[in-house]
């Protein structure tokens, strides 16, 4: 096992060294440099009885009663409904919102609307006294142009 440039394998060989006795560990160099060194850390076979403590079977269950059962039926119903309240309550206040929404679109539209027919009558009004007083003015010139042939 090569520990060099891997500080992982360093703490793993830490929790072996700890379990392991002196006696089953071998250790090799392999190669010494200046810029560091590599070992071969060899363990021995682990003792038939320093196997670990796992239960051969699972453990075995709790007996559950038919109230506790029900009981926990009854609490996934209880947040079933929760939850669909919590989905109907975010429905109705996205709609509502969007109610909201076109309402003030349709506001800030008549408004528009207003304002464009407003200035649109405030032109009209304009270009017909524009039309009046050029009219009045050609009849004027008119008139002159007449008299002078009388």
């Amino acid at each position: 096992m090569d520990t060099t440039g891997c500080w992982l394998w360093y703490f793993d060989l830490q929790d072996s060294l700890k379990m392991a006795s002196a006696e089953d560990i071998q250790v090799k160099e392999l190669d010494k440099r200046a810029s560091g060194q590599a070992f071969e850390v060899i363990l021995g076979a682990p003792a038939p009885d320093s196997k670990g403590e796992f239960p051969l079977s699972p453990p075995k269950k709790k007996d559950v009663s038919l109230e506790e059962i029900q009981r926990k039926l009854d609490a996934a119903e209880e947040r079933r409904k929760n939850h669909e309240a919590e989905v109907l309550k975010h429905l109705a206040e996205k709609r509502e919102h969007e109610k909201e929404v076109l309402q003030k679109a349709m506001e800030e539209n008549n408004n528009f609307s207003k304002m464009a027919e407003e200035k649109l009558q405030l032109k009209m009004e304009a270009n017909k006294e524009n039309r009046t007083a050029l009219m009045a003015a050609m009849n004027e010139k008119f008139k002159e142009k007449v008299c002078e042939f009388c």
